[in-house]
């Protein structure tokens, strides 16, 4: 099921949605046109990478000197492909404005940054020995769809399954899409030797924290829904 777009009313200009999206997008094409040696440097070095901060002897002999987490902040601006860098996007560009709206930027903002880095910790938690870098804006993200899902949990959002259009609860396709990531998640760890490629505890954290914290930032003289 792909969404299209939602019903959700908005009734500013999402301009730091499309700050975030402007960054992610030009850091990407960036990396594009870099020489692949410099890109996968700099991808060790900013990705947050597990095990750099689990075993500080292998990061010492990996070249990756400790640089006081910052890599849980800039791994949000990051992503290995274009499909990765397309979802990513295409979500924040449906699922953000109307809870910028309803936050105010600077408040949006700073949930968004909480909610990734919060994902990117419980990725590490569960994660630890992982020797690969965790990228992307998918648990901040997972932040805005968990406030999403208890502000517009009745609101419609247009799936496209192929070969039609049709609509949807919020709640239903959020959902869905929980209880999606919380499989992948388990299964990743049930069962021994599961290539895992996504992070999915990212996932599931940046939704939590989304769920727990949205409530703290929402305006006072926001827009009735």
């Amino acid at each position: 099921m792909i969404p299209i777009r939602d019903t959700a009313p908005c009734h500013s200009k999402p301009l730091v949605t499309w700050g975030i999206m402007a960054v992610c997008i030009i850091i990407f094409l960036a990396m594009e046109l870099m020489p692949d040696q410099l890109s996968y440097r700099l991808i060790n070095l900013y990705g947050m990478v597990p095990i750099r901060y689990s075993d500080p002897e292998w990061s010492e002999n990996y070249g990756l000197p400790f640089d006081g987490y910052l890599s849980f902040l800039t791994s949000l601006f990051l992503h290995s492909g274009w499909l990765h860098i397309i979802v990513n996007m295409w979500f924040l560009w449906i699922f953000s404005p109307s809870i910028e709206d309803r936050m105010g930027r600077l408040p949006f903002f700073i949930f968004y940054l909480l909610c990734g880095l919060l994902a990117t910790v419980l990725q590490w938690y569960f994660d630890p020995r992982l020797a690969i870098p965790v990228v992307g804006a998918s648990g901040a993200i997972a932040g805005i769809l968990g406030a999403y899902f208890f502000i517009y949990p009745m609101e419609q959002v247009v799936v496209f399954f192929f070969p039609v259009l049709f609509h949807i609860p919020a709640i239903a396709f959020l959902g869905l899409w929980v209880i999606f990531q919380l499989q992948d998640a388990t299964t990743s760890i049930v069962v021994p030797g599961t290539t895992v490629d996504v992070a999915w505890w990212a996932h599931l954290g940046g939704f939590i924290a989304g769920c727990v914290l949205y409530r703290f930032f929402i305006r006072k003289d926001s827009p009735e829904i």
